[in-house]
């Protein structure tokens, strides 16, 4: 099976999903932090928490005392840490002239620039290019990882960098390639949660019959 009839057959089975959820680019960049170590509802609601305040914006980011930020930040976990952490995105995002300059640059310089903020690595690098700045770059996440292995098209035991490299060059030939790997990690997303969990649910798993786990199951 090949990644581009995996992402089909997940198509197929789930329809568009519609992601990043959020109400501008900036948004998605402080969820991207945000979401790192914890599930999307806790983002939500701290999300929810810094618009209620109106301090959704750089600016008022950074000039929120620490611990009234952190309090904001507590459903996400790690609140003390993603407080700092946004603060030091913000202050980057300033510097380096907002949205509007950062679009300006091409997708390689601006994807180091990022990785140069304290507390974002490749993947939340890349969820901020794919969703935020519509940069055709695919997302590594530990549900790629899994749905794959499963699926025997990876190892597991790849780098980042060069799964990721794996990814595009396989797809690089399809038209819209921003909306394809966006829609794709979404969808990715979505089966891991319906049925590709960490204990597989594979009753009525699109993808059974070309995975290693539901073979196993289904002959077992």
């Amino acid at each position: 099976m090949t990644l581009i009839q995996v992402y089909r057959t997940l198509y197929d089975s789930y329809g568009p999903q519609g992601w990043w959820p959020a109400d501008s680019p900036f948004e998605i960049m402080i969820g991207a932090i945000l979401t790192q170590n914890t599930a999307w509802s806790n983002v939500e609601k701290a999300i929810n928490n810094l618009k209620g305040n109106n301090a959704l914006s750089p600016d008022s980011i950074i000039n929120t005392p620490h611990q009234q930020l952190a309090e904001w930040l507590l459903p996400s976990g790690y609140y003390n840490i993603k407080s700092e952490r946004l603060k030091q995105f913000c202050h980057w995002y300033i510097k380096n002239g907002e949205l509007e300059a950062l679009n300006k640059l091409a997708t390689k310089p601006l994807r180091e620039s990022l990785l140069q903020v304290k507390g974002i690595g490749p993947e939340t690098a890349d969820d901020i290019l794919l969703y935020a700045f519509r940069r055709p770059v695919f997302v590594i996440d530990a549900y790629t990882r899994r749905l794959f292995l499963r699926l025997q098209l990876i190892t597991g035991e790849e780098p980042y960098e060069k799964l990721r490299q794996y990814f595009e060059s396989e797809l690089s030939d399809n038209d819209n390639i921003d909306k394809l790997f966006n829609e794709y990690h979404a969808l990715i997303v979505m089966h891991a949660k319906q049925h590709c969990k960490k204990q597989p649910d594979c009753a009525d798993c699109p993808l059974r019959s070309n995975c290693e786990v539901g073979s196993r199951l289904s002959d077992a």
